[in-house]
């Protein structure tokens, strides 16, 4: 039996404002650590410094965001990394029940634009130049967006050559 086995990280584009929350709270945690010790505000202080600490440091990790894809024998596995540290399955999709597999920009999904459909983004987050997202539908109820390097195409469309596209 011919095991088809491709994996693919990709980095997603950070929210500006998790971004921006996690820079505040690191600051006001180094503002509160030294108020402790220039002004002795104690037990607050302190508190707050630990609080605001935490808080940064659980942003940072909704912040810094990649996903993984994993193709095995026709079933595409997307894995959620945050921050290098926790892993969690988002999904798994059978390729036997994918509608159709192209570019994002592809001719072929003017077909499917006025669907009533739920997204899901697990992709870079951004239009790239060359644009290489790739959406596929689901059962006809999901539109998902994807990043695959150029391997993975190659092995899913050698595996689904009527469903995959890369125009």
């Amino acid at each position: 039996m011919s095991e088809n086995y491709v994996e693919c990280l990709v980095k997603a584009k950070g929210s500006l404002g998790f971004v921006f929350l996690k820079w505040l709270l690191y600051f006001v945690t180094i503002f509160c650590a030294i108020s402790i010790f220039m002004f002795g505000t104690g037990i607050i202080g302190m508190l707050l410094a630990m609080a605001a600490g935490y808080g940064g440091y659980y942003v940072g990790t909704l912040a810094d965001i990649e996903y993984e894809y994993l193709y095995l024998d026709k079933e595409l596995v997307v894995d959620k990394v945050m921050a290098k540290t926790r892993r969690k399955r988002v999904a798994t999709y059978s390729m036997d029940r994918v509608e159709i597999f192209a570019p994002i920009k592809s001719y072929r999904l003017d077909n499917y634009k006025n669907r009533q459909t739920t997204d899901r983004d697990y992709s870079i987050g951004y239009e790239d130049k060359p644009d290489r997202r790739y959406v596929f539908y689901y059962e006809g109820g999901e539109r998902i967006l994807l990043s695959p390097s150029e391997e993975m195409l190659k092995v899913m469309k050698n595996a689904n050559p009527r469903k995959v596209f890369t125009d």
